[in-house]
């Protein structure tokens, strides 16, 4: 503090269970105690705290913790960090080993210096380029050291690479059809959670407002990052932990983890804009089992409606509907269809006329309904920001579930409209109080998919299935994700890795890219080495834009088609390992694709790998993501990594020269894993699930196995099955430690090093024996 002249002195202090509030001669600050790892930070402003859309009911723990005036300061310490805040309302945050997480910069921010004149940049502008005026909102602030060796991971995802330092990046859901960049400072999500590594000290940043909000991570300054925000309230967590898991934990803890999903979406999923017909449907079925290509779902873009008119369909080329969707159920396709918020100006239109006799649509600064362009034409958007509207939402998905639809796909929910941006004064509601388009506009799809996951619950008691473009923090709880229009290019490849574990860190474990590229046109070297790439990716789709070439499997002949099927195999053999990893993630909000920094970060070497990533903890995948490599440096953290392809042991902290040609994906299992290998099917079908094989790569090993019906939701009340495996030296044993869900498998077989053993179930006495 020497040096510098307090403005503003601290008067006093009050507590209110876990809640401290600090009084300043100006204004104030609240610091709740939300568990010992979570602190919760509201900066007084014109208006009181709302409520949030991230974070549900309440999540303040009863907590131990201490607080104290020292000197000039407020401390307040927890098992876990120490905060201390200081006069003219500057804050810092350390671990419980006193070591600096997060700490308020005292300095006065730096306009970045650029070599123009006004005359000059008149000229640049005009002659089409770009200047980034680095002018935002700053209602709100917060202005944090940036230490030497700090690294960013996180805010969902972004554009570029997995290491957000020196970039710049805004939160308002955009809907751009341009080939994305890495100049491209916002995409489909807003997710303002910033994951920091301060040399291996993690810590998380979580600012929960929903207004257009701007992070620069050292771009301006090399001293400081910042976070400013259109919003007059200032209002964030911090998070700290002894790792990074720690940190993903408690972020999820506040707004959520992705839920057990029904075990199908798990499979293969193949779409197009469009597939116009059930002629064209039918093709696409026979044609992949008559290729011998897994895959349980197709999906149905807009054309599949009346004049893209939601929740109806195009008779004409559609007039056995709901007959073909339980044909294709029969035979192991489930149907999805796209649903947009957009709902069609038309006085004949009976969703339209509810609607609006209903007061169910967002309208203009004067109380007109408002009205902007999209798929149908002249178009009204519903107000998902009040509970009615998603209930009347939730309650017209019924149309799709009498047809036999099994999933919903939300997408333009940014909301995207063709004549020009909805003005900021257009009212939309924060349930009952009447709030504006600037407020409203990140949470639009959030609440849309709230409304649609809310209709297929009651509607079928499954657990829903959505999919959404546009989401905020905590939408992880209602919908998958996938990374929008991305396009057929060798980077949007590269992308695709840091964009899903970024995603990942950022609470969304159900994410995925148009495989192959949404716009342009795939090549069959590109479309090999993304399915190879994407494999594991939790939402494996393959999607492709209207007028683009055709991308399907078969599209190319071969090899192409043997490499795709190939890796759907592949892909439906560890179907239960990413089943497993969804059930822990339900538990602890850790994603399927991780980077290798989340469970290395002591490994300098993982901090900015971009090419490279795990599934869980014990896979590690190493894709080719250049046009015609065939050999790649991977780097394998600690440990002993087995090749999955030839069960050559390599030793970790070591860069290898790996051989990858066209039909070869570089795959490493770490050495104690036991990895659930399943019979190979066309599709899922959990009642026929009788056999499992564990394989196990090294010595010995454990694993914990999860089994359910894959469907509904009473794994709740305990209707599920968990297995511990074992290899030990020469003792293999399996041991049934919970049993709810009455099919077990028949037969457990442990594959150690090519000699197997079988485990028979034993009905009577509820255990498995060996076979022999």
């Amino acid at each position: 503090m020497r040096g510098h002249l307090i403005l503003n002195y601290i008067k006093s202090f009050q507590v209110n269970n876990q809640k401290v509030t600090i009084q300043y001669e100006k204004g104030n600050i609240q610091a709740t105690i939300m568990r010992s790892d979570i602190v919760r930070v509201v900066f007084d402003s014109k208006t009181s705290p709302t409520h949030s859309y991230a974070i549900e009911n309440e999540k303040t723990e009863k907590t131990d913790y201490k607080v104290e005036k020292k000197a000039n300061t407020i401390v307040i310490t927890t098992d876990l960090l120490n905060i201390i805040i200081y006069p003219d309302k500057y804050i810092d945050v350390y671990n419980h080993a006193g070591e600096p997480l997060v700490l308020d910069y005292r300095g006065s921010r730096k306009k970045m210096v650029r070599d123009l004149s006004d005359q000059q940049t008149q000229l640049v502008v005009a002659e089409g380029h770009a200047i980034d005026s680095l002018v935002h909102s700053t209602n709100s602030q917060a202005v944090k050291v940036l230490h030497q060796n700090e690294h960013f991971y996180g805010l969902g995802d972004k554009t570029g690479f997995l290491d957000k330092r020196g970039y710049v990046y805004d939160n308002w859901n955009t809907d751009d059809p341009s080939p994305q960049v890495e100049s491209f400072t916002r995409l489909y999500k807003t997710v303002p959670f910033l994951v920091g590594l301060n040399e291996n000290r993690p810590f998380g940043l979580f600012f929960d407002s929903t207004f257009p909000s701007h992070f620069d991570l050292g771009k301006e300054s090399n001293d400081y990052y910042v976070y400013t925000s259109s919003d007059d309230m200032l209002d964030y967590y911090i998070i700290g932990g002894s790792d990074m898991s720690d940190v993903i934990g408690a972020y999820t803890y506040l707004t959520g983890r992705t839920p057990l999903p029904q075990k199908w979406t798990l499979g293969y999923q193949q779409s197009r804009w469009s597939y116009e017909s059930e002629e064209q449907v039918n093709y696409i079925a026979n044609k992949m089992r008559k290729n011998k290509l897994p895959c349980d779902v197709i999906h149905l873009d807009i054309d599949y409606m009346n004049g893209f008119r939601v929740f109806t369909v195009n008779k004409a080329n559609f007039p056995k509907f709901s007959s073909l969707i339980k044909r294709l159920n029969l035979e192991g396709y489930k149907i999805v269809t796209i649903i947009d918020p957009g709902v069609k100006r038309d006085e004949d239109y009976s969703v339209y006329a509810d609607g609006i006799a209903s007061d169910m649509f967002v309208k203009d600064a004067v109380g007109k309904v408002y009205q902007n362009t999209v798929w149908p034409g002249d178009a009204v958007f519903p107000d998902f920001g009040r509970e009615k509207v998603r209930k009347w939402w939730a309650d017209n998905i019924k149309f799709l579930t009498d047809q036999g639809v099994c999933g919903v796909w939300n997408d333009m929910n940014e909301p995207a409209t063709f004549n020009g941006d909805i003005p900021s004064d257009v009212v939309f509601y924060d349930e009952l109080k009447p709030a504006t388009h600037l407020q409203m506009h990140n949470v639009y799809g959030h609440n849309m998919a709230r409304a649609t996951y809310r209709g297929l619950k009651e509607q079928t008691g499954a657990r829903p299935f959505v999919i959404s473009r546009a989401v905020y923090s905590g939408s992880q709880k209602y919908t998958t994700i996938w990374t929008g229009d991305n396009h057929s290019l060798w980077v949007h490849l590269q992308w695709m890795i840091p964009q899903l574990c970024n995603l990942g860190l950022s609470g969304f474990g159900f994410s995925g890219t148009d495989i192959g590229g949404f716009g342009g046109d795939t090549t069959p070297e590109l479309l090999s080495r993304w399915i190879e790439a994407a494999i594991f990716s939790p939402l494996l789709r393959n999607h492709s834009t209207i007028g683009s070439r055709a991308q399907e499997p078969w599209s190319f002949g071969e090899p192409t088609l043997s490499i795709y099927r190939k890796y759907l195999e592949l892909r439906y053999h560890l179907l239960d390992y990413l089943y497993d990893l969804f059930a822990q993630g339900s538990q602890t909000g850790l994603p399927i694709m991780r980077p290798l920094v989340l469970h290395y970060a002591d490994d300098e070497n993982t901090r900015t790998i971009n090419d490279e990533y795990l599934v869980g903890e014990n896979i590690l995948v190493a894709p080719i993501v250049m046009p015609g490599i065939k050999k790649r440096l991977v780097y394998l953290p600690k440990g002993q990594w087995y090749d999955f392809w030839t069960n050559h042991m390599y030793i970790g902290q070591q860069t290898y020269v790996i051989d990858a040609p066209i039909e070869k994906l570089p795959l490493f299992v770490k050495g104690g894993t036991l990895l659930p290998w399943r019979p190979l099917t066309q599709s899922v079908n959990v009642t026929s699930e009788n056999t499992i094989t564990f394989k196990l790569y090294g010595n010995s090993g454990l694993y914990e196995h999860y089994q359910d019906n894959g469907l509904d939701f009473k794994y709740e009340n305990g209707e599920y099955n968990l297995y511990e495996i074992s290899v030990h030296n020469s003792i293999l044993r399996v041991e049934l430690t919970h049993f709810g869900y009455e099919l077990p498998y028949t037969k457990i077989t442990i594959d150690k090093n090519g000699s197997t053993t079988d485990f028979l179930w034993e009905a009577n006495n509820k255990k498995y024996h060996l076979s022999n």
